[in-house]
């Protein structure tokens, strides 16, 4: 393990369950030289990537709130889409979480959310947690917009590419009829008891390829509601994707 692989790896060590780390500790999970994971350390602390914590251990450093400010002021998507979040959220006139989320990887992340005030639930959905690419509206509104290419490779190399009770011919088929809709709806996918409605964000001339959502208690939720709030979500993702492109032609 070499050049800025070992950086990363030191910092995915860090998790909400493991969120401080001994150079040994390090040294020895990695199976690095001590004196290739002391110096990796005081190189991160140096950057601001680390910082000391109690008991010889480190924490990740402040550095990350600076660019956490940075990408939140600059990424397009949320410069495009975070207002469009609010107001949508807003004429729901009923208790939700709104989300936008973006493909990552072989996951799905949200980079942004808001929530009504009357809303006494939350979604597993939060800003910077990675999630799974074939379950929920959320991520399956995503997924259904890759071609057949990038889909069938991550597909392939996901775990759950398969849900449970479907093949995955059926799953992809599954993502066609949700591509030809416009939308996609689940109810109790991710949380028990919540309803998930997903339109997709596209704007390839940037490489965005992410989804609006709006996420209700399934409790009391009429069919009317419903058709309500999707056709409310549909149009708020249409009008994100506008703006996105919008943007990136007045910045050319």
């Amino acid at each position: 393990m070499s050049g800025f692989s070992r950086y990363q790896s030191v910092l995915e060590l860090f998790t909400e369950a493991h969120p401080s780390w001994t150079v040994p500790g390090i040294s020895q999970t990695l199976d690095l030289p001590s004196s290739t994971a002391y110096r990796t350390v005081r190189e991160l602390v140096k950057g601001g990537w680390l910082e000391p914590s109690a008991g010889a251990s480190y924490r990740l450093g402040a550095a990350f709130i600076v660019y956490d400010r940075l990408i939140r002021l600059t990424d397009p998507l949320v410069q495009a889409g975070y207002g469009i979040l609010q107001e949508a959220v807003r004429q729901a006139h009923i208790p939700c979480v709104g989300l936008l989320a973006r493909l990552y990887h072989e996951t799905v992340m949200c980079i942004a959310d808001e929530a009504t005030s009357g809303a006494d639930f939350r979604s597993s959905y939060q800003r910077g947690r990675l999630m799974p690419l074939t379950t929920g509206a959320t991520s399956k509104v995503i997924l259904a917009q890759l071609n057949g290419r990038k889909l069938g490779k991550l597909l392939k190399s996901t775990e759950d590419a398969q849900p449970s009770g479907h093949t995955v011919e059926e799953f992809r088929n599954n993502l066609g009829a949700i591509r030809k809709a416009g939308y996609c709806v689940s109810r109790g996918e991710i949380d028990a008891g919540l309803v998930g409605i997903a339109a997709p964000i596209v704007a390839p001339e940037l490489g965005v390829i992410a989804s609006l959502s709006l996420v209700i208690s399934a409790d009391g939720l009429s069919d009317a509601a419903e058709r309500r709030l999707t056709l409310l979500t549909v149009s708020s993702a249409a009008l994100a994707s506008e703006q996105l492109s919008t943007s990136n032609q007045r910045q050319r």
